[in-house]
C-alpha cells in the first residue's frame, strides 16, 4: 500500500515584498523639494551673515547720520518695514551673546524662524538646551515651547511678587547707647515711594540750604547723615498732617515706565519698571496705575526718551495747520514722526519769511540735526526739497537699488562653498520623527524655574 504526502506536511512559502520604483513625477518632485530645503538653508545662512553685519553697524553707530535707531535706517535704506527691521536689530543684538544659536544660525542648521523666535527667551545659561529644541523641533514646536517658556516666567513672578510682600518687615528698636535702629524690608513700590520721599526731604533740608557766611566752611553731614535727618523730617510732616496722605493719585509719586501693551494686555510684549528699581510684574504696573497720573513718553529704539517741553512758537496758528496738512509727517528721509515742528528753510532772523513756501515739518530730532549737527536744506530746481548730510551729500528720499548679481542663487551658492560651507536639503531638517510634544514635560525639563504647577 502506497502512502501519498498529505498535503498539511508541505513546507510553507514565504513570499518577498515587491519594490515598485517611485514614478518619476514624484522623483521629480522630491528633488524639487530637496532645492527648496538647500536653498532655504543658503539664505538662513545669509540672513545669519545679514544679522552680523547689522549688529556691527549698530554697535559703530553707523546709522546715527541723522537717524534715530539702526532699525529707522534699516527701514530707509533696504526698504524693511519698521517692525521687521526693530526685529532685525533685536535678534541681532541677542545673537551676540549666544554664540552656540549663532553658529548653527550661521551654518544654516536654524531657520530664522527659530532663531527670532529663541531670542526671545534664551540667556547664556539656557542656551544650550533650547539650541537642541531648535534643531530637534519644528518651528511650530519651538513656538509652543517659547510660549510655554513665557507662561511659566510670568508665573515665576507672580510668585516673586507674593513673596516680596510676604517677606515685607519693619524694625524700629533702640540701641545700647540710646540710638533708634531702623531696619526694614520693602516690596519694590514701596521701596521707590520711600526712595522719592526721603530725595524730597533731603533737597529741602540740604540742597536749598542757603551758604554760610563768606569765608566761613560749612560742614555738610554724609550722604547717610543726611538720610536720617531726611526721614526725620519726613515723620515730623506726617504727624504734622495728621497722617493725612491726600487723594492716592496724589501721594504716589513713583515713576512707572510701562508699555501700552503691558497695561492692556499682561501678556503683551513690552516693559513693566519701577524707575531705578527694576523690574516688576505686568500686574503691579496695572495696579499702581490704576490710580495715578500718566505721562505719555515717547522712546526711540535705543530707550532714549524724546524732549517734550514748551516751546515758543513764531509761527501762526493757521500757517502751522496748512503746514501739518501739506507735509503729515517729519520731512526727513526714512522718518515718519508725526510729532512736527516748524523749521524755516531760511531762518526768519536772516530774512526769511514765515510762509508755507519756506517751511518744513521736521520731528524735534531732525530739527536739532539741521540747527547743530551739520545737516542742510535746499530747494532743488525741480521745486523739491533736498537733505544733505554734514559731509555734502544728498539724502536721497528713497536710495538707489543695490545691483544683484544675474543669477543671484549660484552666486550665493558659490560664496558659501567658498567659506567651507556645504549645504544641502538636509542641513537644517530637525531630528522629530512624528512624536506628539508633552509641552508641560518638556517645560519641566528645560526650563530652570519651572515647577509642577507652572
Amino acid at each position: 500500500m502506497s502512502m501519498n504526502p498529505s498535503p498539511a506536511s508541505a513546507e510553507p512559502t514565504t513570499t518577498l515584498p515587491t519594490l515598485v520604483p517611485s514614478p518619476p513625477r514624484v522623483r521629480d518632485l522630491e528633488r524639487l523639494g530637496d532645492e527648496i530645503a538647500e536653498l532655504s538653508a543658503h539664505l538662513d545662512a545669509a540672513t545669519a551673515r545679514l544679522l552680523g553685519l547689522i549688529r556691527e553697524f549698530d554697535a559703530r553707530g553707523g546709522w546715527n547720520t541723522g537717524f534715530r535707531s539702526c532699525a529707522e535706517w534699516l527701514a530707509w535704506r533696504v526698504g524693511m518695514s519698521p517692525g521687521a527691521a526693530r526685529e532685525h536689530v533685536r535678534v541681532a543684538s541677542a545673537l551676540n551673546t549666544l554664540p552656540g544659536l549663532a553658529e548653527a544660525f550661521a551654518r544654516g542648521q536654524l531657520s530664522y524662524s527659530k532663531v527670532r523666535a529663541l531670542t526671545r527667551i534664551a540667556t547664556p545659561e539656557t542656551e544650550a538646551r533650547l539650541l537642541a529644541v531648535g534643531r530637534s523641533g519644528s518651528a511650530v514646536h519651538v513656538e509652543h515651547i517659547v510660549r510655554g517658556w513665557r507662561q511659566v516666567d510670568r508665573n515665576a513672578e507672580v510668585r516673586q511678587a507674593a513673596h516680596q510682600h510676604q517677606g515685607r518687615m519693619l524694625q524700629v528698636y533702640r540701641d545700647d547707647d540710646g540710638t533708634v535702629v531702623v531696619r526694614g524690608r520693602l516690596t519694590p513700590e514701596a521701596g521707590a515711594l520711600l526712595t522719592r520721599a526721603l530725595d524730597a526731604a533731603r533737597e529741602t533740608l540740604y540742597q536749598r540750604s542757603r551758604p554760610g557766611p563768606r569765608g566761613q566752611v560749612v560742614d555738610r553731614p554724609t550722604r547717610v547723615q543726611q538720610q536720617a535727618d531726611a526721614l526725620a523730617l519726613l515723620a515730623e510732616t506726617a504727624l504734622h498732617h495728621e497722617l493725612d496722605p491726600g487723594a492716592p493719585g496724589e501721594r504716589y509719586q513713583v515713576v512707572v515706565h510701562v508699555d501700552a501693551a503691558v497695561l492692556t494686555d499682561p501678556k503683551g510684549l513690552g516693559q513693566s519698571e519701577l524707575e531705578e528699581m527694576g523690574h516688576v510684574p505686568a500686574g503691579t504696573s496695572q495696579r499702581l496705575a490704576c490710580d495715578a497720573s500718566r505721562v505719555v513718553m515717547r522712546h526711540d529704539q535705543d530707550g532714549r526718551a524724546v524732549e517734550i517741553g514748551a516751546r515758543t512758537r513764531t509761527i501762526p496758528p493757521a500757517l502751522r495747520r496748512a503746514l501739518l496738512h501739506r507735509d503729515r509727517t517729519c520731512r526727513f528721509p526714512g522718518c515718519s514722526s508725526r510729532l512736527g515742528e516748524g523749521h524755516h528753510i531760511q531762518h526768519w532772523a536772516q530774512g526769511g519769511p514765515t510762509t508755507l513756501g519756506n517751511l518744513v515739518l521736521l520731528c524735534r530730532r531732525h530739527h536739532r540735526a539741521v540747527h547743530e549737527d551739520g545737516h542742510r536744506i535746499r530747494p532743488a530746481s525741480d521745486g523739491t526739497l533736498e537733505f544733505l548730510q554734514p559731509d555734502g551729500h544728498v539724502l536721497p528720499d528713497v536710495p538707489p537699488a543695490v545691483v544683484a548679481p544675474v543669477d543671484p542663487v549660484s552666486a550665493l551658492r558659490a560664496s558659501h562653498a567658498a567659506e567651507g560651507l556645504h549645504l544641502d536639503g538636509k542641513t537644517a531638517r530637525p531630528t522629530w520623527l512624528g512624536e506628539r510634544l508633552d509641552l508641560g514635560w518638556a517645560l519641566a525639563v528645560l526650563h530652570p524655574r519651572a515647577t509642577p504647577s507652572a
